[in-house]
């Protein structure tokens, strides 16, 4: 990933509303939820719900799927995971060998 559209992508996480959708699609796991769903989980009006999603989707990091009447919306786990790798692919790549200390593992404590 180029650092053009990492940013693009970081960008479009940088509003704390799409940051929030995607936490709570996240969650949801690989088979998404409906966006009426989202809409009332969340209680978001359905235009701001429906602008962010777009913003989401126009920048790669949700899909849509219409499943009988209703618009199904999943996080583009691919998609993360690429912008994840990219602000991680060269952490301590700088250190100097004596300076090195116990190798860093993220995970839901580490921040």
């Amino acid at each position: 990933m180029d650092i053009h559209k990492a940013a693009d992508l970081l960008a479009q996480l940088g509003n704390p509303t799409r940051l929030r959708v995607v936490r709570f699609l996240v969650r949801a796991g690989y088979g998404g939820l409906p966006v009426g769903r989202i809409q009332e989980e969340m209680e978001i009006p359905v235009w701001t719900l429906t602008y962010h999603l777009n913003h989401l989707k126009v920048a790669g990091l949700l899909r849509q799927t219409r499943k009988k009447t209703s618009l199904w919306c999943r996080v583009d786990f691919q998609r993360l995971n690429e912008v994840s790798s990219f602000l991680m692919e060269e952490c301590c790549s700088e250190i100097l060998e004596e300076h090195r200390e116990e190798p860093v593992h993220f995970g839901s404590n580490s921040l």
